[in-house]
């Protein structure tokens, strides 16, 4: 019943829009494994929809989600302060996995290609405390400006 899985504080919300049943299967073990409560979506409106309503701390791309790169386009589109919660992977035969050049021009934090998913569970964590590194000071300006006493 994930259309009533209620997302509390202390959850690790993921979003998988991936099309391939077997590729969400090993996306959705990984992440669970890691501590994440994992919502899957079929198409492109659930995806948006679901986006918009958490701030999922995970989502996971495939390349032609749902027969097309709509998804992609439409993240892609999104400003950085509605992306910054969220690290973004983008999964597919068409990318070469930890290649930064291609996640920077799709505007993800990771690619990954379908032939590395045997060691996804590294390359989750690796791009996870990379992200967390990388961002660490502006998150917690970030925190300190919202915290400012008026």
């Amino acid at each position: 019943m994930e259309d009533f899985d209620i997302i509390g504080p202390g959850d690790q919300p993921a979003l998988l829009a991936i099309s391939t049943p077997e590729v969400t299967a090993i996306f959705k073990s990984a992440l669970t494994e890691l501590g994440y409560k994992v919502h899957c979506v079929d198409g492109v409106e659930q995806f948006d929809t679901r986006y918009n309503q958490t701030n999922y701390l995970v989502v996971v791309l495939e390349e032609n989600f749902a027969g097309s790169d709509a998804t992609l386009r439409a993240i892609q589109g999104l400003s950085m302060s509605l992306r910054r919660h969220a690290v973004f992977f983008l999964v597919g035969p068409g990318v070469e996995t930890l290649n930064t050049m291609q996640a920077f021009t799709q505007s993800v934090h990771c690619v990954i290609n379908y032939s590395e998913l045997q060691i996804l569970s590294e390359l989750i964590q690796k791009t996870l405390a990379e992200n967390e590194m990388f961002l660490n000071t502006f998150r917690d300006i970030q925190r300190r400006i919202y915290q400012k006493p008026a």
